[in-house]
């Protein structure tokens, strides 16, 4: 690859560029670390970066573009030239949507199907991050290099790939391209990152300060510290709403346990951190004892190789030796001129067998392609195949569970579900229940619409298959019932404890209310009343909207304030919608409440069918792959076995050759001057010899101490695995401990609803007592004034009994209509001492908010202060940039009315007024927002900045200024990636290796593939 890139980007031939050798060496050497050249006057100790940077882009069908690259950007500066159409902004839009941007950040288009080359099904975006180092992100996993694919349906979609260094596929999910780009710091967002040619235009063409202020706040993240802390205040204030509501017992004990399950995992964690640097310490020694190890074998390798040479040198002496001595007084003259002609044949014959060696070299390297790109193709199939087969499965369980379900409504919620009511029917007959548990709830309920199917299961999910039990003790009769039917690891349906009541609650207060748009509630037919109180407490049923249309539920949701106590809303495809998010649904089709059994049946039939067919084909191309695939491999095989020969004849031609050359006329031979020669060869032998023993020893003792180093740093690795291993139950059990507490909170507000209804009703009957004691005495005080005294009632005894049966009875008939009097004072009393009780709590609980406030004020006023901090120093840096032309300026920044105003001095001194940036001309604009840009890259972290046309507006005089402002930088900060994207030509530029030009030539009609032509010295003079 590095061998295509310089043919393609530079021209060996350019001799006003006299870094092209440079370029060319640092290509071939391939180790960015190690360059020290610098392309200012100043010098920098800092190195390249390891970490975060793009190290090469591939695009497939991407915009406009059949194929581009793959090529390669450099670690330092990288500058993409070429005319408009080129291609230039297509790598800067690949960038940012490869990396999970949006479409709309792009200023390219509103949605992903735009990029897809028109007459394409799909394109494809290829980006290696560079994963080096102490800060490299799960290097064991990943390796040197992070590969982040990209792949765009037509429709709009895009699925991730997250390989490592060897092609290997780690990873399908967006988290953990977030978690990648979050652990390398890029914001594909942040303009200071990525700024676009669009985005560009609109920031040197903008007059709104307010936008200035927002594109500052954007770039230094603290627009995103705002809106955490933003976010923090309301979590308080939504804390403080829960804690004036107090708190009961088994809520203290949920809390209780999840702190001391959070000690434990603390106190586990202050473990782990405590050996952290004792396991790096141990490792850097580790390290350092195989150096010194390595350095010793190569020593004593060395010697070893030196033994062998004089050795092997001694035996030649004392052979040429005996020769000379057996031959003295004979004439070679004939057998010399034999041996010359005996040598120019075996080097002819040497020169044929090496030009068949490079052929057979050559086939090899074609089958060795032909072989890795059916392997290649044959993994990819076979990957495709498995999915298939994992999705056949999944339809055919589908499909025997709604044939099964076509006799049995219940066998939809499970197979058990019918032996499992059978036996709950006969335990509530035996008396094992108070009340008889209800469920499956799916089954108790149905729907108005067809149509909300899906999106009711989207929205109940679990709930569908759950039971409801009065109390614990019918929950722990109906778990022992559940064993007998899931044997032990499946997973069992939910049940919910709530109090069987025979009315629905009253919901209308809390309930979400819309004209066009039922809630959940109002979409169902639920005739029982415990049904509809347990999906209202677990769900929340009747705060979720029913949307139809995906479009009209953003709008309702997301456009515009949404309705009253709705916090979300399901469409008729199950997604689900928030006022900030959307989650699409990963079911295309209910489970459990469609009515059209056999359409659904039909369908997954012919969905079978076709998976069965596909994994045919797939395995008829498998088959052919793997035909081709050996056949190759015979074929290599035989070029390998024929390379071989041919290189064994080579060395031995070239062997008889060294021999007849070395062979010399006797006369002329000192027979006296070899034997001094091989004496002082053997004296030497003697030496280093012993040398090598010592260097033995010394090779075994640092083996000795890196083998030791090893098992130290084994041994306390091992304990901090063990230490994780601890961990992770915990974690899991604080999970369910918070889960527990959030249900403690449910079941608080609920009996707190309940506490509210009895003294509402005890002060309505203590208003109605006050009121017959008042009218009573009424009575009796304009009695008094008709009669002082009782008169005497004349009424018989059997009518006074009649009269006084009748009172007793009506007596009787209001105590069932409004309670006994005794029960509702004692009700009163408990719910009083209750209240006490909470009381005292809530104020504790207060004491604790007030805290909390005082601390999220000291952290406000540290967030200001950063905030002037930032402030101070980009305004240091754009005076410092602008001082390099002799101009003078003011950034004043208004954080109340979110507003920063820059002004400029083009001329000297004080001969000059102050101007705002609207009354510059179009190059000394671009020059202050380049000023105002480079003050934002040294105050802003990002591993790589990348800059679209950023001298669009500039005369020469100006572009050359700031293409220096930007090479110093550049120079200043090595351990970051600039990528910048213009039209001009860049042949003023210094000689560096840590510049890397791409030039891309104008794509021609009918081109598939974008070229990259090199750099040369005519390019430069047009």
């Amino acid at each position: 690859m590095a061998k295509r890139k310089e043919e393609n980007f530079f021209s060996p031939e350019n001799a006003k560029r006299p870094r092209q050798e440079e370029l060319e060496d640092f290509d071939k050497d391939g180790d960015e670390d190690e360059c020290t050249v610098s392309f200012t006057n100043g010098t920098s100790t800092l190195t390249a970066a390891e970490v975060g940077i793009i190290e090469s882009i591939h695009l497939r069908n991407f915009m406009c573009h059949s194929m581009l690259g793959p090529f390669k950007f450099g670690s330092n500066v990288n500058f993409v030239v070429g005319n408009n159409g080129s291609g230039k902004s297509a790598v800067l839009t690949a960038l940012i949507v490869g990396l999970g941007g949006k479409a709309v950040a792009t200023n390219r288009g509103s949605s992903l199907k735009g990029f897809v080359k028109d007459g394409q099904n799909s394109a494809d975006i290829t980006i290696t991050l560079r994963n080096r180092g102490d800060d490299a992100y799960r290097a064991n996993v990943y390796g040197d290099s992070i590969v982040v694919q990209q792949h765009i349906s037509m429709d709009g979609s895009r699925s991730y790939k997250l390989k490592s260094e060897t092609g290997a596929v780690v990873s399908t999910r967006k988290e953990e391209l977030i978690a990648i780009l979050d652990h390398f710091n890029i914001q594909v967002d942040n303009p200071v990152s990525i700024l676009t040619q669009e985005m560009s235009k609109q920031f040197l063409q903008s007059k709104n300060e307010g936008d200035k202020y927002k594109f500052f706040m954007k770039a230094t993240q603290l627009e995103q510290m705002k809106e955490d802390y933003s976010y923090i205040m309301e979590t308080k204030e939504r804390t403080k709403e829960q804690i004036n509501q107090g708190e009961e017992v088994r809520l203290n004990e949920a809390e209780k346990k999840y702190k001391d399950i959070q000690d434990k995992l603390e106190k586990i964690s202050q473990e782990t951190n405590a050996r952290a640097p004792e396991c790096m310490a141990l490792k850097a020694d580790v390290t350092a004892k195989k150096r010194a190890y390595n350095e010793a074998e190569v020593l004593y390798n060395r010697s070893l190789n030196e033994y062998k040479a004089l050795k092997k040198d001694d035996e030649q002496l004392c052979k040429r030796i005996e020769e000379l001595k057996k031959s003295t007084d004979q004439s070679l003259e004939p057998e010399r001129v034999e041996r010359q002609k005996k040598i120019c044949w075996l080097k002819d014959r040497v020169k044929a067998l090496q030009d068949q060696e490079n052929s057979i070299n050559q086939e090899i390297e074609q089958f060795q392609q032909a072989i890795e790109k059916d392997k290649e193709e044959y993994t990819r199939i076979r990957g495709e195949e498995l999915d298939v087969k994992h999705a056949l499965n999944y339809n055919q369980r589908q499909l025997k569970e709604l044939k099964d379900s076509k006799t049995d409504r219940l066998k939809r919620f499970g197979s058990h579900v019918p032996a499992l009511l059978e036996a709950i029917d006969e335990a509530y007959r035996r008396g094992h229940f108070t009340h008889k548990p209800v469920g499956p709830l799916g089954a108790c309920i149905h729907l108005r619409d067809p149509e909300h199917a899906l999106a009711i299961e989207s929205c109940l999910k679990g709930l569908l298959q759950a039971y409801c039990c009065h109390n614990h003790a019918d929950e722990r009769v109906l778990q022992a019932l559940m064993k007998r039917f899931y044997p032990p690891g499946t997973s069992r349906p939910q049940i919910i404890v709530s109090e069987f009541r025979n009315e629905m609650y009253d919901v209308r207060h809390r309930a979400a209310h819309h004209p066009e748009f039922p809630t959940v509630l109002t979409a169902l037919e639920i005739d029982n009343a415990v049904v509809a109180n347990s999906l209202i407490d677990m769900r929340g049923i009747e705060t979720v909207l029913l949307i139809k249309n995906n479009s009209v539920a953003r709008a309702v949701m997301q456009f515009q304030k949404p309705p009253k106590n709705c916090r979300e809303a399901f469409t008729a495809d199950g997604d689900q919608v928030f006022a900030g998010r959307y989650y699409s649904s990963e079911n295309t089709r209910p489970k459990f409440l469609s009515r059209d059994v056999d359409s659904e049946i039909s369908d997954l039939e012919n969905e079978v069918e076709n998976k069965k067919a596909q994994i045919v084909n797939l395995q008829q191309h498998l088959s052919a792959l793997e035909k081709d695939t050996k056949h190759n491999e015979d074929l290599l095989k035989r070029c390998q076995l024929h390379y071989k020969e041919l290189k064994m004849k080579i060395r031995k031609s070239i062997s008889e050759i060294r021999e007849l050359e070395n062979i010399e006329e006797h006369q002329s031979v000192d027979i006296a001057t070899l034997e001094d020669e091989a004496q002082e060869n053997k004296m030497k032998m003697k030496m280093v010899e012993k040398n090598m023993e010592q260097q033995k020893e010394n090779l075994e003792h640092h083996k000795s101490l890196k083998v030791e180093a090893e098992n130290k740093y084994d041994a306390i690795k091992l304990k901090i695995n063990q230490l994780s291993e601890l961990a992770d139950p915990l974690k899991d059990e604080l999970n369910l401990a918070d889960a527990e507490v959030d249900n403690q909170k449910r079941g608080k507000r609920h009996y707190e609803e309940k506490q509210k209804e009895h003294l509402d009703t005890l002060n309505k009957k203590k208003r109605e007592l006050d009121m017959k004691v008042k009218e009573l005495e009424e009575k009796m005080s304009q009695a008094r004034q008709i009669c002082p005294e009782r008169i005497e009632v004349k009424k018989s005894a059997s009518i006074l009994d009649k009269e006084i049966n009748r009172l007793r009875q009506k007596i009787q008939a209001e105590h069932a209509s409004h309670g006994d009097r005794e029960e509702i004072m004692r009700q009163y009393q408990e719910a009083r001492e209750t209240y006490l009780d909470l009381d005292n709590k809530v104020r504790t609980l207060k004491r604790f908010i007030k805290l909390l406030e005082e601390i999220m004020t000291h952290r406000y006023k540290t967030y200001q202060q950063f905030r002037r901090c930032l402030t101070l120093r980009c305004k240091l840096y754009f005076d410092n940039l602008l001082s390099q032309r002799a101009y003078c300026g003011k950034m004043n920044f208004d954080h109340k009315n979110e507003t920063l105003t820059i002004s400029v001095q083009p001329g000297e001194g004080n001969k000059a007024a102050f101007n705002d940036m609207r009354a510059l001309s179009g190059g000394e604009r671009s020059f202050s927002t380049v000023c105002f840009i480079l003050s934002l890259w040294s105050i802003a972290e990002s591993p790589f900045r990348c800059l679209d046309e950023f001298d669009v507006y500039m005369d020469m005089v100006n572009r050359r200024i700031a293409m220096d402002m930007i090479l110093k930088m550049a120079d200043s900060q090595r351990f970051r990636q600039f990528i910048l994207l213009t039209p001009q030509s860049m042949s003023s530029l210094p000689s560096s290796k840590l510049i890397r030009i791409l030039r891309m030539s104008d794509p021609e009609r009918g081109q598939t593939t974008l070229p990259f032509r090199p750099v040369t010295q005519e390019d430069d003079d047009n």
